[in-house]
């Protein structure tokens, strides 16, 4: 069987996929698929055993260039690639008008949430065939159910398997202890405040870890840089890389202590221990999802929001307001039980 999986973004809901993917091919191991995603993700995919080959789409460029588009011809060339293959079955992963309008310009039987169950309910215009998802469970339960509704097999009850790990085939030990802060997010309402993350990093150093910082952007660059003045033998900020290269920064660290980003969801995929914090968003239905995988959700009468603009306004020193509930010194210590975990 061959599929074409249609799942293009976030960063995160692309790798909540994976472990629907790794059930469907110990269901058949002969199966195989190609899968269109956004082309800031494309390497993520090709990380899986069965997939075999990934379709770069550019729907978030081409939103803001439509004409470009159309004259310079990339549109036809997408659209050339995905016609090529006759697929047995096509998944739209995501649920959206978007998703739903390029899984119609494939050729094959196409498969999806229902109306009741689909993030936007007019994308189910586009399915032949529709299942209802509940939506009270997280993100990759629903994925994983989807898939083997639409392939005919039980539902697994194993952990996920995100089937990436055996890609990245390191054997590496820190020369110290080493905790990577994830601390760049595109929500704005998602952001720890920074001086909470220096506080942060003053309890890190202290107890004698190096810390790593990654960054994507340059107001991500700018805040790591500034991190990092407060200990410069004892803080390192990661050079920018493809994700490929922050997967293996991942790999090579003790421990991850992040906001909910695309990252976080990547290191719980390589099976790295975290402490992820959800302000706005929902840690059950959205977050972390593995082995050695701790929530700090705030508990402030707004949150999660699930908004990406905080309306709370009030004249805090701490912003976005939620996370007051989340101080330096409570994350601290829902990481030592980690941290002392992983030294034994």
């Amino acid at each position: 069987m061959h599929l074409l999986i249609v799942k293009t973004s976030s960063l995160g809901d692309v790798i909540h996929t994976l472990p629907a993917l790794t059930d469907a091919l110990s269901y058949d191991p002969s199966l195989t698929c190609d899968w269109v995603v956004e082309e800031g993700f494309a390497e993520v995919p090709s990380w899986h055993p069965a997939v075999m080959r990934v379709l770069p789409v550019a729907l978030r460029r081409w939103r803001k260039h439509p004409l470009q588009m159309w004259k310079n011809g990339e549109w036809q060339a997408f659209k050339n690639a995905l016609g090529a293959t006759d697929y047995d079955k096509i998944i739209d992963a995501q649920g959206l008008i978007k998703s739903a309008f390029l899984s119609y310009q494939a050729k094959g039987t196409r498969y999806g949430f229902d109306r009741d169950s689909a993030r936007e309910g007019l994308a189910t215009w586009a399915y032949q065939h529709k299942f209802n998802i509940a939506n009270d469970i997280h993100a990759v339960a629903r994925t994983r159910r989807l898939f083997a509704a639409a392939l005919g097999y039980p539902v697994p009850d194993t952990p996920p398997d995100y089937g990436i790990l055996p890609h990245f085939k390191v054997s590496y030990h820190a020369p110290m202890p080493s905790i990577m802060l994830l601390h760049g997010t595109t929500w704005e309402t998602k952001h720890y405040p920074e001086p909470y993350w220096a506080e942060l990093t003053d309890y890190m150093v202290s107890a004698g870890y190096e810390v790593r910082i990654p960054w994507g952007n340059a107001v991500e660059k700018q805040r790591a840089e500034a991190l990092a003045a407060r200990h410069p033998t004892q803080i390192v900020v990661i050079p920018k890389g493809g994700l490929y290269n922050l997967a293996l920064e991942l790999l090579y660290t003790r421990v991850v202590v992040g906001v909910d980003t695309g990252l976080a969801h990547l290191a719980a995929a390589l099976q790295v221990p975290s402490v992820t914090l959800y302000g706005a968003t929902n840690a059950i239905k959205t977050g972390t999802f593995g082995e050695n995988q701790l929530h700090l959700q705030a508990a402030y009468p707004c949150s999660p929001c699930l908004k990406k603009s905080c309306k709370h306004y009030e004249t805090l020193e701490v912003s976005p307001a939620c996370y007051r509930t989340l101080p330096p010194s409570k994350v601290w210590q829902t990481l030592q039980p980690l941290l002392n975990s992983l030294e034994e």
